[in-house]
C-alpha cells in the first residue's frame, strides 16, 4: 500500500520552498496522485535536477543541502522494497605512499559521504554496494601499520576496505609473471617494492580488482587519489564554503546504466591538479601584482582584498603553457583574496599571505584555486581527452586501458593514457560534472607528507641552509609533457590502432621534446625577470613591512619563498640543467620512442594476463 503524499518530508520541503516553479509544481501533484512504486521512483528522479538547479540558482543554504541530502535517503527507503536491485556496485581504489593523514581524510570524507547519502543500503553491519581497495605503495613501516589500522578501524564503522599490501601485491603478480609485463607493472623479484609510482600501482591494482569483481559487469572501479574528498568547493560572497553537495554514487549508476560508456574521468576543485613547475609563472604575476597594490595602502587600514567573487580557475588559468592544453592563456594576473575573517587591517593580511607561500612547493596556489560551478550532470556528459588519475571510473571493460610506460615514472599518465582511449572508443570516453575537492597539504604542517619528486631538505649552494628541490619533480613534468604530446600527434595518424614505423616515432618524439624544450626555456627567461621584479619590489625600504620590526618573520617568510623560487627556477637551476642536459635528452628520446614502440606488444601481453592466460 503506497504511503500519502506526506511521508515524504524532505521532497516536499522544495515543493513548499518553490511555489512559482511550474514544473516543480507538476510534480507536486503527481506525487499525490502516484499509484505505485515504480512511478514515485520515477518522480524522485525526475524532481532531483529540478531541485538542484534551483538550489544553486539561488546559492545554496545549510537548509537546503541537509534537506537534499535527506531526498537521498527518502530514495534509497523505497528502493529497498524492490525486489530486486540492479543499481551498481563500487570498488574505489585508493593508491597510497606515505601519506597516513591524507588517506585518513580521504577514508573519512567517503564514510561521511556514504553517512549522508546511503547508496546502495546499509545491510548487516555494512554499505552493501560500495568497497575500498587501499593499494599501499609505503615504504615506512609505521606508515604501512598505520594504513593496516584504517583498513580495519573503517571496516568496523560499516565501510568495508580491504587493504592490499605488498606481499599481496607480489603474490597477484607472480600469476603474470610467465608474460612480460615489466613496462606495466614491475619487478617482482626487486627488493624495493615500495614507491613504484602510482602508475604502477594502479595497474597492480587492476589485476586485484579483476579478481574481487569475479567477472560481475555490475561493479564499476571508481579510481582516486589520497590527497582528496568525496565533497566540493564554491565561493559564497568571497569565503570558500566545502559541501557534501553531489551524491557521487548515484549519479555514476545513472551515468554507466543509461549511456555505453566505458571510461567517466571527473576533474577537480581547490588546489590545482598540476605540478609548481608549470605554474611558478603566474603565481609570481600575481605575488608581483599583490606587493604593488599593497605598498600602496596604509598598514593599519582595513583589508581591501576582499572580493565577492573571484575568478574561477576552471580554465587552467593555474598552468603556465595551457596554451599547449587548448586553452586561452589569461591576459591578467590575478588579485589575492585575502581568506581572513573578521576585521583586520593589511599588515595582518601581509602576514596571513606569507605563511601560504612556501606551501607552494608542495602544489598549493594561493591565488589561483578552482570552484565548483554547478551544471547538471547527466547534461554535462561530454566526450573526453584527458583522464584525471585521481577521479576516474572504469567499467570491467575498461580494465584494458592499463596506465601506459608506467615503468618511466613521468608525470602527465593520466593525459596520455586519455589521448590512447580517445583513439581506441572515442565518445565512449566521457566526463562529466562529478570534481572532487583536491587538497595537497594537511593542516598540522602547511605540507604534503610525501610527494616524489620533491626533496623540503635539499642544502642550498654557499648558505647554510636548505631549500626545496623540485628538480626531480620538473624533470618528469617536463619528459611527461613530451609523453603526452608525442601520442598526440601519433594518435591523429592513427596510432596505436595502425603500425607507425620506429622511425616515425622517434621523429615525433625528437620534434615533440626539442619544441616543449624551448616553450619552457621561454618561460625560464620570463620567470628569472619576474624574479628580479619581484626582490626589487619587496625589499624597497620605504615600504611599511621593511619598517615593521614586528614582521621580521613575515619578511622572512617571503626570502625563504623568494630563496626557494631562485633555487628551483634562477640562473642556477638544477630543473633547467637537467632538461637541457644532452645526455639527458638522448636517454629519455631513447626510453620514450621504445615505450611507444612496445606499446601493442604491451596490449596484447596485457589482454593475456587479464584473461588469465599468462602461462
Amino acid at each position: 500500500m503506497n504511503k500519502p503524499a506526506y511521508s515524504y518530508p524532505a521532497l516536499n520541503y522544495f515543493f513548499r520552498l518553490y511555489p512559482n516553479k511550474p514544473e516543480i509544481q507538476a510534480l507536486s501533484q503527481k506525487l499525490k496522485q502516484q499509484n505505485n512504486t515504480d512511478e514515485l521512483i520515477t518522480l524522485y528522479t525526475h524532481a532531483l535536477p529540478l531541485i538542484e538547479k534551483a538550489i544553486w540558482n539561488k546559492g545554496p543554504t545549510d537548509a537546503d543541502i541537509k534537506h537534499y541530502q535527506q531526498i537521498f535517503h527518502e530514495l534509497e527507503s523505497i528502493l529497498s522494497t524492490q525486489k530486486n536491485d540492479f543499481r551498481y556496485h563500487f570498488i574505489i581504489t585508493i593508491p597510497v605512499a606515505d601519506r597516513p593523514e591524507h588517506l585518513n581524510s580521504c577514508l573519512q570524507s567517503l564514510l561521511h559521504l556514504c553517512q549522508t547519502y546511503r547508496y546502495g543500503g546499509f545491510n548487516q553491519g555494512k554499505y552493501s554496494r560500495v568497497r575500498v581497495l587501499i593499494a599501499d605503495d609505503s615504504k615506512h613501516n609505521k606508515n604501512i601499520e598505520r594504513n593496516i589500522a584504517m583498513a580495519r578501524s573503517y571496516s568496523n564503522k560499516g565501510l568495508e576496505v580491504i587493504y592490499f599490501g605488498q606481499n599481496e601485491q607480489k603474490q597477484i603478480l607472480k600469476k603474470s609473471r610467465a608474460v612480460d609485463t615489466e613496462d606495466i607493472l614491475t619487478n617482482t623479484e626487486s627488493q624495493c617494492f615500495y614507491h613504484k609510482g602510482a602508475s604502477t600501482t594502479r595497474n597492480i591494482s587492476y589485476l586485484k580488482l579483476k579478481e574481487l569483481c569475479n567477472n560481475d559487469n555490475k561493479t564499476l572501479f571508481y579510481f582516486i587519489d589520497s590527497d582528496q574528498e568525496f565533497q566540493i568547493s564554491t565561493q559564497s560572497n568571497g569565503d570558500t564554503r566545502e559541501l557534501y553537495s553531489i551524491n557521487y554514487f548515484y549519479y555514476l549508476n545513472e551515468i554507466f546504466s543509461s549511456t555505453d560508456a566505458s571510461v567517466l574521468t571527473g576533474k577537480v576543485v581547490g588546489d590545482p591538479p598540476v605540478s609548481p613547475s608549470v605554474m611558478t609563472a603566474n603565481f609570481l604575476d600575481d605575488i608581483i601584482r599583490f606587493i604593488k597594490e599593497i605598498s600602496e595602502t596604509n598598514a593599519g587600514q582595513s583589508c581591501q582584498f576582499h572580493q565577492s567573487k573571484t575568478k574561477n580557475d576552471s580554465d587552467a588559468s593555474y598552468h603556465d603553457m595551457a596554451d599547449l592544453f587548448g586553452f586561452k592563456l589569461p591576459a591578467a594576473s590575478h588579485r589575492y583574496n585575502c581568506n581572513l575573517k573578521g576585521r583586520h587591517n593589511h599588515t595582518q593580511c601581509f602576514t596571513n599571505l606569507s605563511e601560504k607561500l612556501n606551501s607552494f612547493f608542495d602544489g598549493v596556489h594561493p591565488t589561483r584555486k578552482s570552484d565548483y560551478e554547478y551544471k547538471n550532470i547527466l547534461q554535462s556528459i561530454s566526450p573526453a581527452r584527458t583522464v584525471y588519475t585521481g577521479n576516474y571510473i572504469l567499467n570491467p571493460q575498461g580494465l584494458k586501458y592499463f596506465i601506459p610506460f608506467a615503468r618511466l615514472k613521468l608525470r602527465m599518465a593520466g593525459p596520455t593514457l586519455g589521448r590512447i582511449i580517445k583513439a581506441d572508443i572515442g565518445d565512449r570516453f566521457v566526463s562529466a560534472n562529478l570534481p572532487m575537492l583536491h587538497r595537497r597539504t594537511i593542516s598540522s604542517t602547511g605540507k604534503s607528507e610525501f610527494r616524489p619528486g620533491v626533496n623540503h631538505n635539499r642544502k642550498c649552494r654557499n648558505i647554510n641552509e636548505s631549500s626545496v628541490d623540485l628538480s626531480t619533480e620538473f624533470g618528469r613534468q617536463f619528459f611527461g609533457d613530451v609523453m603526452l604530446f608525442s601520442i598526440e600527434n601519433l594518435t591523429a595518424s592513427g596510432y596505436p590502432k595502425t603500425t607507425v614505423p620506429p622511425d616515425t616515432i622517434s621523429d615525433t618524439v625528437n620534434d615533440t621534446l626539442y619544441c616543449i624544450l624551448e616553450k619552457y626555456n621561454t618561460k625560464h627567461n620570463e620567470i628569472k625577470i619576474k624574479i628580479d621584479t619581484l626582490k626589487k619590489l619587496l625589499n624597497q625600504n620605504k615600504y611599511w613591512w621593511n619598517q615593521d620590526a614586528s614582521l621580521t618573520h613575515a619578511r622572512q617568510s617571503f626570502s625563504n619563498f623568494i630563496r626557494n623560487i631562485e633555487y628551483n627556477f634562477g640562473n642556477k637551476s638544477a630543473a633547467y640543467d637537467f632538461i637541457n642536459s644532452d645526455n639527458n635528452i638522448k636517454h629519455y628520446h631513447k626510453e620514450i620512442s621504445a615505450a611507444i614502440s612496445n606499446y601493442t606488444n604491451d596490449l596484447k601481453n596485457w589482454e593475456k594476463v587479464l584473461s588469465g592466460n599468462s602461462n
